[in-house]
């Protein structure tokens, strides 16, 4: 495993990696990507076996010019041309009916295929120079916590990958938003960095669906997922417990007191503002699942704009919930 400073000629030597079916992980603007050739099912194959993933389970493909979506896609109507205007590059997925040069190992055999342009130099370089379509879910193991630097790949799965190019932190943060274009109504399949609000005022009303944890439709789905291997506790409120013989940890969305007893605390955002909260979210919880804790105890935040996304991740990674407040920490 090399892991390089995303240099030109580190770009290269990716893209030489990713055209001989091998895997490189990668930046974007929300998470770090773990690449394969999107046309090569031997490639994507590799991609399932580093993850530990579920074959049922499709994967993004990412592109860097929009003939990317003409040559894989049969079915890109007005509404998700208006959406790349507004969006792309950036984080948002668009799922869409499949051409046949699409591997039904991407997509888990669905006649569908999710797309996204991402909003990242790096990324698109990569992707324009190795001269195909990559598929990429996050470069961690399944089910584990999103990677939003270089060194969390590294750590998490090493030798498992030929290349890692480190680009430095993720801006976003939380990974795309996913929308289901493949029928008459637009369908939420993932919150993420695009907020519902927004794609509503582009497109009009977004229906949220719930998924078949055993057929989803789109990465992301399962109950359990984004998880630390530290248990969390969702909150129900903003007083977390006072911890008598666990060694507990604190995620908080905005400073505030109540952290007695608390062995290690992670703030999201100092001030309340929720796209640093997302920015800062994964960074958050490794460093907490890293302090050999017995318990992460975290705080919900306000479900409007990416404050949807961040719950929908905080509820797929607890293991529990919990009623704040009582004196003896124990839930």
């Amino acid at each position: 495993m090399k892991l390089l400073k995303a240099t030109q000629g580190a770009v290269r030597e990716a893209a030489a990696v990713i055209r001989r079916g091998g895997l490189v992980a990668f930046p974007t603007e929300t998470v770090y990507g773990l690449g394969a050739d999107a046309l090569n099912p031997q490639a994507v194959a590799k991609v399932f076996e580093a993850k530990n993933r579920p074959h049922f389970d499709p994967l993004i493909v990412h592109i860097a010019r929009r003939e990317g979506v003409r040559r894989l896609s049969s079915g890109a109507d007005e509404r998700a041309l208006h959406l790349m205007d507004a969006f792309w590059p950036g984080p948002l997925t668009l799922v869409l009916p499949k051409k046949e040069v699409v591997p039904d190992l991407v997509t888990a055999g669905l006649p569908t295929v999710a797309l996204r342009m991402p909003d990242h130099p790096v990324a698109l370089d990569l992707i324009r120079e190795a001269d195909t379509p990559i598929a990429a879910p996050s470069a961690n193991p399944f089910g584990c916590l999103s990677p939003t630097t270089a060194e969390h790949v590294r750590t998490q799965l090493g030798d498992k990958v030929d290349l890692i190019l480190d680009g430095g932190a993720c801006r976003v943060g939380l990974e795309s938003t996913i929308l289901d274009l493949s029928g008459e109504q637009a369908v939420l399949l993932r919150a993420g960095g695009v907020a519902v609000e927004d794609l509503e005022r582009v497109i009009g009303r977004v229906e949220t669906q719930t998924s078949d944890p055993a057929r989803p439709r789109a990465p992301g789905q399962l109950p359990r997922h984004y998880s630390p291997q530290t248990p969390l506790v969702l909150l129900e409120d903003t007083t977390p417990p006072i911890p008598q013989k666990e060694k507990a940890g604190l995620l908080l969305f905005k400073a505030r007191g109540h952290q007695e007893g608390m062995a290690a605390v992670e703030i999201l955002s100092p001030g309340g503002d929720l796209q640093e909260a997302a920015a800062r979210f994964f960074s958050c919880l490794h460093r907490l699942d890293q302090a050999g804790l017995d318990v992460i105890y975290a705080e919900p935040v306000p479900e409007t704009g990416l404050g949807r996304a961040i719950m929908d991740r905080l509820r797929r990674a607890a293991s529990r919930s919990a009623k704040a407040g009582r004196a003896t920490g124990r839930s």
